[in-house]
């Protein structure tokens, strides 16, 4: 047999098998056609519920990965926060600012060693550092006051690596920038905190503190998520933290490009590089806002969500690998149910799919986008029973709960910022404010004031013979003294008045609208107040404490610096005179003696005001 007559006999076989299998009738043949229908629309809704189930699984990832990246900032702020506040605080300190630029003078020194012991109890590491740019010295102080007795560690050398990263800061000029470094002079893996110490753009030095390393990640790093990554990196892409602890890049601020280890060698591709350099790019310009992109790592597609934290310039990157957080077999039952209408409803499968899937999932979807743009999913309810249905209503709980958890943040980020700004101008001894918080109370209170001629006094108020005191009961009796005076002070006085800790024994008190008899009236309530209730201390032992009290009247003119000059001299002057008295500054008599009795009072004045800073 021919080749042409064999294959015309095979096409009449299948002819002839079709038949049989359609049947003589149309129909079956129409049944056929339907089941054929059927598959061919079965597959096709497959395909699409595959694809409906990636969509959601992107969107509920993107929307986790949000989540994540604004969880992770958080934890990274309020892990660095409050030390960067502090570390800032203490670079700005005048103390510290007249001893880096007077470094050997050793009424500075003592001050200036005095504030960084002060701050470093504060710091949550309880390390501080100190470098004075003039001499290179670089001290430093531990949470065992190792260094107490002597702080001064070394002298920074500009030719040594281990010191590059100061030279390198220097050249910033201003602010606070964090690094990961380890001082090979201390032996010490930390991040640290590095504050520049500027007066009229000069560069005086720098203080700051650190955090262990290993417990910056064990607290903001390590994240008992399974398929959650996160990573925090510098504004080069130098990775600053991560669970791996090889992967960071120590001295990254000493380093060329080509040096560092970057987040973008975890990228595979070119294109992924240049998509997660422009997400950081984008979270830079606006930092409230969440980037994320699927980039391929290690070979697999990952999700990645980046953020910025505009307060120490890091970025947090989440990476998500969705398949090990989004379980998709969740979403089988939607498919199996769809195929079970499409055998069941036929010819009204397309119709039937559309009203029982493609429309319900469709309002998920809506809701889900109303998630991702951070709004709360306003649906009603689905009340079917089966996987649609239970998934709507899964998603109205969840979005209530993610805008109820999102707005509980935001009130804890506003409340947690308050009280770092409170801890900022408030003693950490006496509760009551500090000298800063003193000076922005003095401020406010001169520009609220509506009449020119209204008078304000201001007192300087000394503990007699303290160093006796500490001498003689101890430290801690001291601060119990302290602490005591200082609740005095603000139970005797108005709510509008204003009382602070002004450095070490000495207070001051803004007394609001008052004349020199109720000013001297006042202070000598003050002074009998003390004088006639000692101060019990916590063993039972009953100290007798007084106070000098040097006072003035504050006029619209003067500033801060000004009235405290005059009272410090009425101080002065309260001390020569045997202490446990007021003296009130009396500008009349300062202004009407003669030339040379002015240039001795000024000398007078220079002494006294220089005695009691010391």
């Amino acid at each position: 047999m021919s080749a042409p007559a064999l294959l015309g006999a095979k096409r009449a076989m299948m002819k002839s098998l079709i038949g049989r299998l359609a049947g003589p009738s149309l129909r079956t043949r129409v049944l056929w056609l339907v089941l054929a229908a059927l598959v061919l629309v079965g597959l096709a809704g497959w395909f699409a519920i595959n694809r409906i189930i990636d969509s959601l699984t992107l969107q509920f990832g993107t929307m986790i990965a949000e989540r994540q990246v604004q969880y992770d900032r958080y934890r990274g702020m309020a892990a660095l926060s409050r030390e960067i506040s502090l570390a800032e605080a203490l670079s700005r300190s005048p103390v510290m600012v007249d001893w880096f630029a007077d470094e050997q003078n050793p009424e500075r020194m003592a001050r200036g060693l005095a504030e960084m012991e002060h701050y470093r109890r504060s710091f949550t590491d309880q390390s501080v550092f100190l470098v004075v740019n003039a001499s290179g010295n670089y001290y430093f102080n531990d949470a065992q006051n190792s260094f107490g007795a002597d702080p001064y560690s070394y002298t920074l050398e500009p030719s040594l690596q281990r010191d590059a990263w100061y030279y390198a800061t220097r050249e910033r000029r201003e602010g606070c920038h964090l690094n990961v470094n380890v001082d090979e002079g201390l032996r010490l893996t930390k991040v640290w905190i590095n504050c520049l110490v500027n007066r009229g753009g000069e560069v005086l030095g720098m203080v700051g503190t650190g955090l262990d390393l290993t417990d910056f990640i064990r607290e903001v790093v390590d994240l008992p998520q399974p398929g959650v990554d996160s990573i925090f990196v510098d504004q080069g892409g130098a990775v600053q933290a991560h669970r791996d602890a090889s992967l960071v890049d120590f001295r990254s601020i000493t380093k060329d490009i080509a040096e560092k280890t970057t987040v973008f060698s975890l990228v595979d591709t070119l294109e992924d590089m240049a998509l997660l350099r422009a997400m950081m790019n984008g979270a830079m310009e606006a930092p409230n806002q969440i980037r994320t992109a699927t980039l391929t790592m290690g070979g697999m597609p990952k999700l990645v969500g980046v953020g910025y934290l505009d307060h120490i310039g890091w970025y947090n990157i989440t990476v998500m690998d969705l398949d090990a957080i989004i379980d998709r077999q969740i979403f089988l039952p939607v498919g199996l149910a769809a195929i079970a209408i499409l055998l069941a409803v036929g010819l009204a499968l397309s119709w039937i799919f559309r009203i029982a899937v493609l429309d319900r999932l469709a309002k998920v979807e809506g809701g889900l986008v109303a998630l991702r743009e951070g709004r709360r999913a306003v649906m009603e309810p689905d009340r079917s029973a089966d996987e649609i249905g239970r998934l709507s209503r899964t998603l109205i709980e969840m979005s209530d709960t993610i805008t109820d958890a999102r707005l509980s943040l935001e009130s804890q980020v506003r409340e947690r910022t308050e009280q770092l700004q409170s801890l900022v101008n408030l003693d950490a001894l006496t509760k009551i404010d500090n000298r800063r918080g003193f000076e922005e109370k003095f401020i406010v209170n001169r520009r609220r004031e509506d009449d020119a001629s209204r008078i304000n006094g201001l007192m300087l108020i000394d503990v007699d013979n303290f160093k006796a005191v500490n001498d003689t009961a101890g430290h801690s009796a001291g601060d119990q003294v302290v602490i005591e005076v200082a609740r005095r002070l603000k139970a005797s006085l108005r709510r509008v008045d204003v009382c602070a800790r002004w450095g070490g024994d000495e207070f001051i008190v803004l007394v609001r609208d008052c004349s020199p008899q109720g000013l001297s009236q006042i202070a000598n309530a003050l002074t009998d107040m003390m004088r006639q209730m000692p101060v019990v201390l916590s063993d039972g032992e009953r100290l007798a404490v007084t106070i000098s009290i040097g006072a003035v009247l504050v006029l619209v003119e003067d500033s801060l610096e000004l009235a405290t000059e005059m009272a410090d001299a009425a101080l002065y002057r309260a001390k020569e005179e045997g202490r446990d008295r007021v003296v009130l500054f009396e500008r009349e008599m300062a202004m009407g003696q003669d030339a040379d009795d002015d240039a001795t009072d000024d000398r007078t004045v220079a002494q006294a005001i220089d005695s009691e800073a010391v």
